[in-house]
């Protein structure tokens, strides 16, 4: 393993060119990090800022073999996977992909953690993983910590994060790998996919009500009446990090508990706009009924609460998007 200028904290972030993956690499160079990023591509919207990036398949176990060795990390955050919002994960079309890529990543990724003395790693889950059945109704979801058995997640996506947050414990049991666990819920933001069919409800509303004109409607799918909570991405990272630092290995939702329906939060982006636009209801893959961050847990153990309110933080993500789709 090679020895760089600051041995003292090494991290490795795979995903580092996805949304969350390449904010967090940003706040770990803040705070005086080395940082290595990995994965099949670079920022879509922006330079790395990684001392080094390491492009390839986090699949591949040659490729993670070779940046397993490079150094000596004291921290590694996985976040890679192969995902995207509700027309990419509900549709069916692309369930076996999203399980062999992803669970083949995390496979890799704890085998070859286990060898490096003192790390300690991070695991991006997800409230996917929650069990249908206590997200059925729109006005009282139920996604604390201790609800997530018996499972029964709405998605393979869900299934897949489910099965490698127990392969991480199961390391941790029988290897001692220091593990930390958060299961995001809807992590939203300016850098984040705001077109192509991976985006996100909060980059996608942003975009139709940008390209829309007064007295137009948008397109909304389902009744619009299913509920969610989104987080703003800094808030994301500063819990990621107030995770990494404590003693508490999880797994621990990391979301907002501002519960709205997805037509609230299309109301919202309008008004932002300063636009008149109507709301027009259309089939599509919708997901649980309702889903809502239960941040007790966090708040008991990490002293965390968001501090952004929705609006604010769409507001900043409608501007960016804006600012992306006149280039």
């Amino acid at each position: 393993m090679s020895n760089l200028k600051n041995k003292e904290k090494i991290a490795l972030v795979c995903g580092a060119g996805g949304f969350i993956g390449s904010h967090l690499v940003t706040r770990l160079k803040s705070e005086g990090y080395t940082v290595i990023g990995s994965d099949l591509k670079f920022p879509e919207f922006g330079k790395t800022d990684a001392d080094e990036f390491c492009q390839g398949d986090l699949r591949e176990q040659l490729f993670c073999q070779s940046i397993f060795k490079k150094y000596k990390y004291t921290e590694i955050y996985q976040l890679a996977a192969d995902m995207g919002g509700a027309g990419y994960i509900f549709t069916g079309n692309n369930d076996a992909n999203v399980m062999h890529n992803s669970a083949q990543i995390n496979l890799n990724i704890a085998e070859y953690s286990k060898n490096i003395p003192d790390v300690k790693v991070f695991y991006s889950s997800s409230a996917c993983m929650y069990p249908e059945h206590n997200q059925l109704d729109p006005d009282n979801p139920k996604c604390s910590e201790d609800s997530a058995y018996p499972a029964a997640p709405d998605s393979e996506y869900g299934w897949e994060k489910l099965f490698s947050e127990r392969l991480y414990l199961a390391y941790q049991r029988n290897y001692g790998l220091n593990v930390r666990i958060a299961r995001f819920h809807n992590i939203f933001g300016p850098m984040g996919t705001w077109t192509g069919g991976k985006e996100k409800a909060p980059a996608a509303i942003c975009r139709k009500v940008g390209e829309a004109t007064s007295g137009d409607s948008i397109e909304i799918w389902g009744d619009g009446k299913q509920t969610r909570s989104f987080l703003y991405i800094d808030e994301c990272i500063e819990a990621v990090r107030r995770l990494m630092v404590s003693d508490f290995t999880g797994p621990v939702n990391i979301g907002s508990e501002e519960m709205v329906t997805i037509n609230k939060l299309a109301e919202m982006a309008i008004d932002i706009s300063g636009k008149s636009l109507k709301l027009n209801h259309i089939e599509g893959p919708l997901g649980v009924r309702g889903r809502n961050s239960d941040n007790d847990l966090i708040k008991k153990n990490l002293n965390w609460d968001p501090n952004y309110s929705l609006k604010k933080g769409l507001g900043l993500t409608y501007k960016w998007i804006l600012e992306q789709m006149k280039k």
